[in-house]
């Protein structure tokens, strides 16, 4: 599943929304999402804070990816080194690609 959201900062003001729409793809048996994040321009910790709790909730079997990540939205990842944790894609069809080939050597990254 492909979830992009339209607003341009996911923090404080947005996360009840972002985190029940999150949630609401695992609840409805969705294991592999990808979060489209090329609208988006700026990221708290709140917001960041959801797309953990998300990884967690997927748990095992599952896995939360990115693609379409701008330039500032990518620094956070990389101050906060979410980077390392995150499955992320340049653009929704390598993150697609990434997520239908099964990975049976390896633990995928996006779990915490």
């Amino acid at each position: 599943m492909i979830l992009t959201p339209m607003e341009k900062n996911i923090d404080a003001s947005i996360q009840d929304e972002f985190k029940t729409a999150l949630h609401q793809a695992v609840d409805e048996g969705h294991n592999k999402l990808i979060l489209d994040l090329s609208h988006v321009k700026f990221l708290d910790s709140s917001g960041l804070g959801v797309m953990v709790s998300t990884v967690k909730k997927l748990g095992n079997t599952g896995v939360l990816a990115f693609c379409g990540i701008q330039e500032q939205v990518a620094h956070v990842f990389s101050l906060t080194r979410l980077d390392r944790v995150f499955n992320i894609y340049p653009n929704k069809q390598v993150a697609l690609d990434a997520l239908a080939t099964p990975v049976e050597d390896s633990t995928p990254k996006g779990e915490l």
